[in-house]
């Protein structure tokens, strides 16, 4: 029986990039099966709500989703869709894979995982303003959240992760020598699951120090853990080492739901021209394939993406080539059939 998964268009680039990566996974064969669903800008202008409820139905349904761009409003407006989905579904574990594609950047044979707690840390959002001397906005506080329960599950998923994928090594990055009680418990609970998997090495650096050896050495790090913002930000930094977040795959994994995403924004100044590149989406949608036990269809995908990638002739611009979106994802279904 097909698998029926919601998908979420997104706004800006995302129905382009969306209807190229459900185009790609047709030619591939893939067993699915589409409830698709509007969040964001574009469902705020035509149903008032930018998490619309039969939205929240559809992924309660189906489990399982495959989401394109959302644009979030910085400084006012309504808060993170993404971040949203992931509490709605305690989508606790954000899976984000970084590997080159692209030949002849600074880097080459990138090849790294990172794993970030999607659920608590400060994007809990548990903050407020302070008044003072007849100023209500005098001051702003929010509170980082860090509990036993949600250290200990995403430590586990990246020791896990590791021994499922044939990692040798978690490395754990932390501001623990600052922030001794909030960081300070996550490392020490890292450090305890640590001891339930001898066969994988593990080591603790300094978030700050890990950003600069990331970009001074890469190949030192196999799985890197860490919590919600730290990962939030030093994922940006992995994608740069293979050429920016259009080649980043993320998944959001929970115990018995899943959401794969676009890692790259809405990009609304390129949006209908033609010519975004729908690399990022289709990953993450080889990730879901994988989720949903049809890693044959993901490796078949991923294989295609390589071979045109290296033909050099159907890149995007984004690659250094002259292909629009159509034309690359035309090479990708000839080089599927």
């Amino acid at each position: 029986m097909s698998q029926t998964i919601t998908v979420i268009p997104g706004d800006g680039i995302g129905p382009e990039v969306t209807d190229a990566t459900l185009t790609v996974l047709k030619a591939a064969g893939a067993d699915l099966e589409y409830d698709m669903q509007q969040a964001g800008l574009i469902a705020l202008q035509e149903q008032r709500n930018p998490l619309p409820q039969s939205t929240l139905d559809s992924a309660e349904e189906h489990r399982i989703m495959l989401k394109g761009p959302l644009t979030t409003p910085s400084g006012s407006g309504f808060r993170s869709i993404n971040v949203e989905m992931r509490k709605a579904f305690d989508l606790y574990s954000n899976v984000r894979p970084v590997r080159t594609l692209v030949p002849g950047g600074r880097y080459e044979d990138i090849d790294l995982v990172l794993i970030r707690e999607n659920t608590e840390g400060l994007y809990v959002g548990v903050e407020h303003y302070i008044g003072m001397h007849g100023d209500p906005r005098a001051a702003a506080e929010s509170v980082m959240i860090i509990t036993r329960f949600g250290a200990e599950r995403i430590c586990r998923c990246a020791f896990e992760y590791a021994r499922a994928n044939g990692r040798k090594k978690v490395t754990l990055a932390h501001k623990a020598n600052i922030l001794k009680y909030t960081q300070g418990l996550f490392l020490d609970i890292g450090r305890e699951v640590a001891k339930e998997y001898p066969d994988i090495e593990f080591e603790d650096r300094i978030i700050d120090a890990t950003a600069m050896l990331l970009v001074l050495d890469p190949y030192q790090f196999d799985v890197l853990v860490m919590e919600n913002m730290f990962g939030d930000i030093l994922s940006d930094l992995m994608a740069g080492l293979v050429g920016g977040l259009g080649f980043a795959p993320a998944g959001n994994i929970g115990t018995d739901a899943a959401m794969f995403e676009a890692v790259h924004g809405s990009a609304p100044d390129i949006a209908g021209q033609g010519v975004a590149n729908p690399t990022g989406l289709l990953m993450s949608a080889c990730m879901l394939l994988d989720h949903v036990e049809q890693e044959d269809v993901a490796t078949r995908i991923r294989a295609a993406v390589d071979h045109v990638i290296m033909g050099e002739t159907h890149r995007t611009v984004d690659m250094g080539g002259n292909a629009g979106t159509k034309q690359y994802t035309e090479a990708l279904v000839r080089a599927l059939s």
